[in-house]
This record gives C-alpha cells, structure tokens and sequence, in this order.
C-alpha cells in the first residue's frame, strides 16, 4: 500500500495589530504609539511580534497601524528588510484606508474587517491576527498546526493568570479537549481551568481563524456593527455556531531556551509598571527571559554607530547598549540604550536610560525611566523626593519617574 503523501502546508498571512494608543504607557507613548515605545536597551516592543513570525516561518505579514504611527513606519522602513526573495515574503506597512467609510479602526475585528482587500488578494488557507504590544516569544508553527488537527473554526491563544488577576483579562473556559465554552472580557471573577484550582485562562490577543470563516464573519454577521472587537463580539458570537478552540501557550517549545527561563514568558507591557519590570526580568545571571539565544533570536534595528566605549566605572548587572560612552561612573541594575553618554562621578540605579541621551557628572538617578533625547543636569537627583520630581517630571503611583521624551534636551 502506498504511503499517504503529506499534507499540504497551509499558506498563512499575518496581519498585525499595531494602531493602538497606549493611554496607559503615558508618557512614553505621547509621541508614539505603544509597540514603538523602545524596550531593553536595543528593541522595540514590535520587534517580539515580529521575529516571532519570521523565526516561525510565517512570511507574509501586515503591520496595521494607526495612532501616533510615524514613529514606527520609520523604524520598520529601517530597521527590517520588507522584502524577501518572493512575492510571498514581505512586511508591509498599512495605514487606515476607511475603504468602508470615513471612520477610523474601532476595534480590532474592524481594523481586520477594513482590510479584508488584503486577505482576498493573497488567498491564504490560515489568518493570523495577533498584537504587537507583548513582550514573549512564540512558535508560530505549533499553534498552527494544532488548530488543523483540531479542525478549528478558529483558535485563542491563552496563558494561565491567577485568579486574581481575571478582572484584567479576556477569560476563555473550555473543556477537557480545550474546545472554548464560554469566553468573557475581563470578568469580575472565573472558575479555575481545567486541572487548576489557582489559575484560568486568559487571552493573549493572538488568534487563528479559517479565512473563509473569518471573511463571512466580518462581511456576513458583524457587517452593521460600528465597533467590532475580537474579545468583545466576535469570539463570544462565534461559541454556539463555530468550532471555537484554544491553545495553551503554555505547551509552546523553543530551541534554546534555558532551565531557570520563566516558563511560557509573556507580559502585556501596558503599564509602566509592567513596563519597568519586563525590562529589569532581562537582567541577572539568571534572567526570567533571557534574550541571548541564538537559536530564537530577536530581531531589532540595525545601529551603525561605535561599540560602547567604558574608560572606567564601576558596573553591575547592566545592559550598556551600542555607542555608549562611560567615564568614571557607577551603573547597578540598569539598561542603557545606544549612545548614551554617563559621565564623571554619575550615579544610574534600578533605571532605564533610552537611546541618546545624556547623564551629566554627578547626577544621581535611581528607579527612573529616561526616554530619548534627554539630558540630564550635573548633579541632579531623580528618584528621591517625590514631591520634588512630581513638580517636573511624571511619577507613577509606585514612584517610578519618567522623563519623557526630549524634555531637557538643550535648545
């Protein structure tokens, strides 16, 4: 008996969801919307999306943008090739067309929904929807697959939270063969999933659907609804009519990954607490996310300027990114970005100094976020007197101090 030839590989477009504004990242995001907002000393926060798509083998891709989007077509026209050596390999910036009217995205299924031109002319099998502003990486692949040998309509990607961490979450209840039964957004309370009695299942805002599914939903049963999410309407409407299922990210493999990793990594960096902490989760011998794995790396702008350049200090478990230029200073527990200048007698603490910028002798930072293009004054102390930075600078309810951008940049 012959053996059965392999199934096809399905074709795969992914469309990327970066228009969103990022009110709870403020500052950072007043000039820029959230995955352009930079992240580790090197990244963006778009890069994670990204390189999760081109490390998995899915090559065809539209980035959505739409609020404070400058920023980002420039990083992106920069900073990643958008061409491959087929027609199929592409990265491709897409602003809001209103093709549908004169209204901008309202919702992340109507950001799909107007620009479903775009799925009809590639004609793939599988559409891959996900956001761009989470820090994790992910094996495209293996979602994929297990949404064809489910025989999914569509496919949620979800991470167990705690419980008492549902109210900031979509919910997914399945049950024993992780087919979705009920699906809520950001419910007061949830049952524990299935084999927990401390944990749910939360979306991670990544989802797979069949194409022909997804056209007729968007064009057929949500084509009147004026604001239309995925979370919110059309997850939930699919439940009694579709094959609704979800993959528990939990399951995902990467090569290279180490034993002391944090298991299934992800973080939605939508605060600036959030924020900080992932940045600080890369630090240390044993890093919750270690971003030195050369066999899943992530992918981030090219700099063409000089090696960082360290004359003397003292330094402790730092990032000191490309260009920066170290003189007589004492860094702990901290990233820098490119080109950052520390000098004489400085002090740089618990902090995040961004791309450019510029730490005058004898300044004393601690627990600060510094985004690009600023400089700060000689002697000056960030991060000790709240009431003091409050009345110059903006302070989370935790005391975390921003600077946001270009603000003390000499004229």
């Amino acid at each position: 008996m012959p053996a059965r030839p392999p199934a096809p590989t399905p074709r795969v477009l992914a469309i990327v969801l970066a228009g969103g504004k990022g009110e709870r990242l403020h500052p950072l995001t007043h000039e820029r919307s959230k995955p352009a907002v930079p992240f580790g000393g090197k990244y963006r926060i778009v890069d994670f999306v990204l390189s999760n798509c081109v490390n998995s083998g899915v090559q065809s891709i539209y980035v959505l943008v739409q609020y404070m989007s400058q920023s980002l077509i420039e990083y992106l026209r920069a900073s990643w090739q958008t061409t491959g050596l087929t027609r199929d390999q592409f990265i491709t910036v897409v602003p809001p067309q209103m093709r549908l009217g004169t209204s901008w995205y309202r919702g992340t299924a109507d950001a799909v929904r107007q620009n479903l031109n775009l799925i009809h002319d590639f004609d793939p099998d599988l559409v891959v929807v996900l956001g761009a502003d989470h820090v994790y990486r992910m094996d495209m692949g293996q979602m994929v697959r297990h949404h064809v040998e489910t025989g999914a309509d569509a496919t949620i990607a979800t991470i167990p939270v705690p419980l008492k961490d549902v109210p900031q979450f979509g919910i997914v209840e399945t049950d024993a063969k992780g087919r979705v039964r009920a699906f809520s957004e950001k419910p007061p309370k949830a049952d524990p999933m299935p084999g927990s009695r401390t944990h749910a299942l939360a979306s991670m805002g990544n989802y797979i659907f069949t194409t022909d599914v997804l056209v007729d939903l968007l064009k057929g049963r949500h084509k009147d609804d004026s604001d239309l999410d995925f979370g919110k309407n059309v997850l939930p409407g699919m439940l009694k009519t579709h094959k609704l299922f979800c993959y528990d990210f939990s399951t995902n493999v990467l090569p290279g990954v180490k034993l002391y990793e944090e298991r299934a990594y992800w973080r939605d960096v939508g605060t600036l607490g959030s924020f900080y902490d992932a940045n600080m989760d890369i630090l240390g011998a044993r890093p919750k996310l270690n971003l030195n794995n050369r066999r899943w790396f992530i992918h981030s702008g090219r700099y063409d300027g000089p090696p960082a350049k360290i004359l003397e200090g003292k330094i402790s478990n730092s990032i000191i990114g490309d260009g920066c230029f170290v003189r007589h200073a004492t860094i702990k527990n901290s990233i820098l970005g490119r080109g950052v200048h520390v000098h004489d007698d400085a002090v740089i603490e618990d902090s995040i100094i961004m791309d450019f910028c510029k730490i005058r002798a004898g300044a004393h930072l601690r627990r600060v976020v510094v985004d690009r293009f600023n400089e700060i004054p000689a002697k000056a102390r960030l991060g000790f007197d709240r009431d003091e930075d409050a009345r110059r600078w903006f302070v989370d309810p935790s005391g975390l101090v921003v600077v946001p951008r270009g603000q003390t940049a000499p004229r």
